[in-house]
């Protein structure tokens, strides 16, 4: 076999070689744990369902950012008054904001609300009840 040949058939071995190559190296490590267990989230207390769902876009202050999209502050906000303008803002969504609720339980939207309405300067503490959240969720918001 000529040595141009040889360069020929080793470079077609690497080239096919390659793909599955990095296929192995590129899979997570068995240990690595999913990103998401579902459509659904696994915090139960409110501090930690506002740290792993809303921070994002509310800011770990609560106030808000602008950047990409406007996210409004909640910090002080006249609108947590009432506690289910809040519920029925996490169940069902408002303008940017996706009905984050379906992924959680009422137990989950009473807490992250409860936490809401006082944490931030906010000072609303008639607590939200899960019961709460059961009966608005039926409700249609968006007559």
């Amino acid at each position: 076999m000529s040595a141009r040949l040889q360069q020929i058939t080793i470079a077609a071995l690497l080239a096919l070689s390659a793909p599955s190559a990095l296929a192995e190296n590129a899979a997570p490590p068995s240990s690595t744990p999913p990103l998401s267990t579902g459509f659904t989230f696994t915090e139960e207390n409110g501090a930690d369902l506002y740290a792993g769902v809303c921070q994002a876009c509310h800011m770990p202050d609560g106030k808000g950012a602008t950047g990409a999209g406007t996210y409004p502050s909640l910090a002080g906000d006249s609108n947590l008054a009432a506690g289910g303008s809040p519920v029925a803002v996490v169940v069902n969504g408002q303008r940017g904001m996706p009905p984050v609720g379906y992924m959680m339980n009422d137990d989950q939207v009473a807490a992250v609300v409860n936490f809401v309405r006082t944490h931030f300067g906010n000072n609303y503490p008639d607590a939200v009840k899960a019961e709460d959240v059961k009966a608005l969720r039926h409700q249609d918001w968006r007559r």
